[in-house]
């Protein structure tokens, strides 16, 4: 079986997991959420934990000698090169409100590098699919970015969370005014993989988060890119998944784009 053919197959064998993660949050989402202040004003609720309960349990069960990082157990197996990197429920704050922007997203890395990604955001009604050099789609269909051209004519999205330092929230309240005046809309979502999955299908023009976790863009950073997008930091490298930066784009208002965050930030 060829390298691509194993990777389907170990995509085809997560989707179920990830599919039973998303159902147990709609589920869970119409009765009463019992919360946990983390750190500052952010909360994990019990739906958190329990998909991913749901998504460990079968990740390890699909491969038993990957190590997994987790939103909220954080680092769990050996020391493997492959490792599992997963958000059970990113966007917790909209979802313990009754919002529908969030998502379960899981990225199989080997090496550093994602080969296979899934988002899945059931109220939404987005599902994203990458397989390194095999499959790159949002609901069924290929990615592809958005045809805008110039940052005027944009919609971006900004990320900013109760879990930002004052610091960390004047600066990205700077970028807000700055985009206000610059762009044809600012929008505050707060779901990182699934605003990124609207960058990959054309929907959403750019993303911009200033202190990103480590988790909830794994497996749609490589979605961006197979679309023909960019995925950087403020400084214009290539973002790996730890980086805190993430400013991901259509490609065609990248340089734009970071011209003014670097007005702000630098």
């Amino acid at each position: 079986m060829s390298a691509e053919k194993d990777l389907m197959a170990l995509m085809r064998g997560a989707e179920p997991v990830v599919a039973e993660a998303a159902a147990t949050l709609v589920a869970m989402q119409r009765a009463p959420l019992a919360t946990t202040r983390k750190e500052l004003r952010d909360i994990v609720t019990d739906a958190d934990l329990a998909a991913e309960r749901i998504v460990i349990d079968g990740l390890r069960a699909l491969t038993p000698g990957a190590a997994i990082l987790s939103e909220e157990r954080g680092f769990s197996g050996g020391a493997s090169l492959s490792r599992w990197i997963i958000d059970p429920l990113d966007g917790t704050v909209n979802y313990a409100v009754g919002l529908p922007w969030f998502s379960v997203s899981a990225a199989y890395h080997d090496g550093g590098e994602s080969l296979v990604g899934l988002i899945e955001s059931p109220l939404a009604d987005i599902r994203g699919r990458y397989v390194r050099g095999a499959l790159a789609t949002v609901n069924g269909e290929p990615v592809r970015v958005s045809h805008t051209r110039a940052l005027a004519d944009a919609v971006v999205s900004v990320i900013l969370t109760s879990h930002y330092q004052p610091d960390e929230v004047r600066t990205a309240a700077a970028i807000i005014e700055r985009l206000g005046s610059a762009v044809r809309g600012v929008r505050i979502v707060v779901s990182g993989a699934l605003e990124m999955t609207w960058i990959a299908a054309g929907r959403l023009d750019a993303f911009v988060s200033i202190k990103a976790d480590l988790v909830s863009h794994a497996a749609a950073m490589p979605l961006v890119r197979a679309a023909g997008g960019r995925v950087t930091t403020v400084a214009g490298a290539d973002s790996q998944f730890d980086d805190l930066e993430k400013i991901a784009s259509n490609g065609h208002i990248h340089d734009e784009l970071l011209r003014l965050l670097q007005e702000i930030t630098h």
